[in-house]
């Protein structure tokens, strides 16, 4: 990993201006709610057809009648989408007038050296940064921290897991927690928050009781970046790409959404074959080098770990299998009762509201899914957590937000965490 120092503070500021250039200052974010089937066809239209990027629902075959969409809409479009909208009578809001602005304000402040502060967690980070960070972290902590190669991406870039344990435990039965962040390359809050986490651990485990209980009886398995190619795309070239960058000779699109290629009723409804779709699910189930080396590594430790647990953003929700079918999970109360707890511990410590429940049934069929793939394979325990925020800032969470958005998460993954110890049975 010694490779991994070479990266300076010239590359990232070489993509900060790459990235400031390539916007426009009337990129804007609208909001629209349509009221009749005929207005959500206008509007499906519109994120379809014109160069615009559909941020709320994930695809245009999810909007619905009064469900509120976000569009952005670069400003070179913003003229036409404008008069479609007037000419039909569909109305819209600016949820975001100076969104060159926000994406300026998560980059400027990245640095490549990490401090032992948690001032340096409170910004976005590069990919290159990110690796440095492990690089550090692994070295200043060599009796709490092992850094595992797990495989690598489609463009060959290394899948790094930082694998999370207490000092010393007696504990001979331990189980495991798997955490993985950016597994939608435009979802930055992810990464920060694998990164805080980190942080977290080894700052407060001497000091914190529950976090000495999760990490005396489970290590964690922690996944800064599961899509590291869309990730660096997204602060070289398109901050709002979501897929990987996987290529194929048939096909002028690039990318595929990691969180549909999973063997999970991989390519259903909710999921699409059209390779141009922000849904697309890929060739067949693991088509993804991404995909394929989370499920191998997955596959090996599946009687280790006991709880698996996804970062995304945006729209704070807490959820759990099954998004692949209607289908209730067979200890659906169970994880109904934790991620309850959890949401009312974000409401009663940070005043937030989270949505909770089983994906299908609280947002939208999503087959393909790593969370009900782990929960298939034996991990009883799994989660996706949506963090902040619910559109106001949507992915372009200024930085300034970060800390509140890790808090929410820590607490709830936490009060989950505590809730699997206790189910853990005691050795034989």
């Amino acid at each position: 990993m010694q490779f991994l120092l070479i990266f300076g503070f010239l590359g990232v500021l070489a993509q900060w201006s790459w990235v400031a250039g390539s916007l426009n200052n009337d990129d804007q974010v609208f909001s629209i709610t349509p009221k009749t089937q005929a207005e959500v066809d206008i509007v499906k239209n519109v994120s379809s057809q014109y160069e615009t990027v559909l941020w709320s629902p994930a695809a245009p075959e999810f909007i619905r009648e009064e469900a509120e969409v976000h569009l952005f809409v670069p400003g070179n479009s913003s003229q036409a989408v404008r008069e479609l909208l007037r000419t039909h009578g569909v109305t819209h809001a600016v949820l975001l007038a100076n969104t060159k602005e926000l994406i300026e304000m998560q980059t400027r402040n990245a640095s490549t050296d990490p401090r032992s502060g948690m001032s340096y967690y409170d910004k976005y980070h590069s990919l290159e940064d990110i690796y440095h960070w492990l690089n550090k972290t692994a070295m200043e902590n060599p009796d709490r921290i092992k850094v595992i190669l797990i495989g690598s991406s489609f463009e060959k870039r290394p899948l790094y897991v930082v694998k999370l344990s207490a000092i010393s435990t007696t504990n001979t039965n331990k189980k495991a927690i798997w955490l993985d962040c950016g597994i939608h390359a435009r979802e930055w809050i992810a990464p920060a928050f694998c990164l805080w986490f980190v942080q977290y651990s080894l700052s407060f485990y001497e000091s914190n009781r529950d976090m000495a209980t999760i990490l005396d009886n489970m290590d964690v398995y922690v996944l800064p970046v599961m899509n590291p190619d869309g990730y660096k795309y997204t602060w070289t070239t398109d901050r709002m790409w979501r897929k990987n960058r996987s290529t194929r000779e048939d096909s002028r699109c690039a990318g595929v959404d990691l969180n549909r290629n999973f063997d999970a009723n991989w390519c259903t409804e909710g999921a699409s074959h059209n390779p141009c779709s922000e849904i697309f699910c890929g060739e067949f189930p693991e088509s993804e080098p991404e995909a394929s080396a989370v499920a191998s590594f997955l596959r090996r430790h599946k009687e280790a770990v006991a709880l698996y647990v996804s970062i995304h953003s945006y729209s704070q929700m807490l959820l759990f299998p099954y998004s692949c079918t209607r289908d209730l999970a067979e200890n659906h109360a169970e994880l109904l009762s934790m991620a309850k707890e959890a949401a009312q511990k974000i409401k009663r410590y940070y005043r937030n509201n989270y949505k909770y429940g089983a994906g299908a049934e609280t947002i939208y069929l999503a087959p393909g899914g790593s969370d009900d793939w782990a929960y298939k394979l034996g991990i009883k325990y799994s989660f996706t957590f949506e963090l902040q925020d619910r559109g106001r800032y949507g992915f372009l969470l200024p930085p300034s937000e970060i800390p509140r958005a890790c808090n929410e998460a820590l607490i709830a993954l936490k009060t989950i965490a505590l809730r699997v110890v206790e189910r853990i049975p005691p050795p034989a």
